[in-house]
């Protein structure tokens, strides 16, 4: 919410590969991977197809598969403490997190790791320090408006007074370390993935076997509150935020999500995509080479009047 979203990656995506039964093209090396919640999508129905892939990725009599990348959804926001817990065997390559402030449609943001928990409560550190920018920022729009003028500069003036509590509310949560992380990107043997996926505070683990770089995936986790039909949002990313310290992600167009994680296109491939680069193999001890973290890319507050939008259940 307190960030002006960014224009969806639409140019030249070519959608492959969908749980419908739609085949990957030959040499389609730059397609991008979805996984994740789908627009219009009821989220029992996404859980429930999850769990059906990770049983037959996992079943005896299916072909022996290496480690998989999956996008592993927590049933409720967690502090970056739990995360060892939960997590625990599999390489996690960036977890997503975001503020749940009632009523208040706020931003996620999207923090590479490479050391659980450290570099989670790194980039909630940096997250604030963002959050505090901008609400320097709302509030001095909202001083130029002054105390007159007509309707229009009372809405606009309302709508900058609004975002800039809400951002140091996110910024005050992020400096304390708040249960604000409710999903993550992992790496691990699928029977390790079976068994984080039957872990206490693991909502569902999806498998994405069709991965084989994360440059060219995006993931659209569930929020936990979740519950009935995914509604229709226009794409936005969330802010990449700045740790200071190597990722195991590969550089490149970064895993996101649309801001609340909210999904625009479907995505699912039940088959891997052909010549793809294979990013690294991440473990539960950090690789000996990492690439460097993504650096934060959101807009000015100053650019746009902020609307603020109850969050979708």
């Amino acid at each position: 919410m307190t960030a002006v979203a960014v224009a969806a990656l639409s140019l030249g995506v070519i959608w492959v590969a969908q749980r419908n039964g739609g085949a990957p093209t030959p040499g389609d090396s730059g397609d991008l991977v979805e996984v994740g919640v789908v627009e219009g999508q009821a989220i029992p129905t996404y859980l429930a197809a999850s769990r059906r892939e990770l049983a037959a990725l996992t079943d005896p009599s299916a072909p022996p598969a290496g480690p998989t990348w999956a996008l592993a959804s927590l049933d409720n926001y967690v502090p970056p403490g739990r995360l060892p817990e939960l997590l625990g065997g599999a390489g996690v390559a960036q977890v997503y997190a975001r503020v749940p402030l009632p009523g208040v449609q706020t931003q996620v943001v999207r923090i590479p790791v490479y050391r659980l928990p450290e570099d989670v409560t790194a980039g909630m550190a940096a997250a604030a320090r963002q959050r505090d920018q901008e609400q320097a920022e709302y509030l001095q729009l909202s001083g130029k408006l002054g105390g007159g003028g007509g309707p229009t500069d009372a809405r606009a003036r309302d709508a900058y007074d609004a975002a800039a509590r809400a951002a140091g509310a996110e910024a005050a949560a992020y400096r304390s370390g708040c249960a604000c992380v409710f999903a993550a990107v992992i790496r691990a043997a699928p029977a390790v993935l079976r068994q984080i996926a039957d872990r206490p505070g693991i909502r569902v683990v999806d498998p994405a076997p069709e991965v084989r770089s994360l440059d060219s995936t995006e993931f659209r986790a569930p929020l936990p509150e979740q519950s009935g039909t995914v509604p229709d949002e226009p794409s936005q990313t969330p802010t990449p935020v700045p740790t200071g310290t190597p990722g195991i992600a590969s550089p490149g167009a970064a895993p996101l999500v649309s801001s609340l994680g909210l999904p625009v296109k479907p995505v699912k491939s039940d088959s891997p995509r052909g010549s793809v680069p294979v990013a690294p193999d991440p473990s539960a001890t950090a690789p000996e080479e990492s690439s460097a973290v993504a650096s934060a890319s959101g807009a000015s507050a100053a650019q746009a009047v902020p609307s603020i939008t109850p969050v979708a259940s």
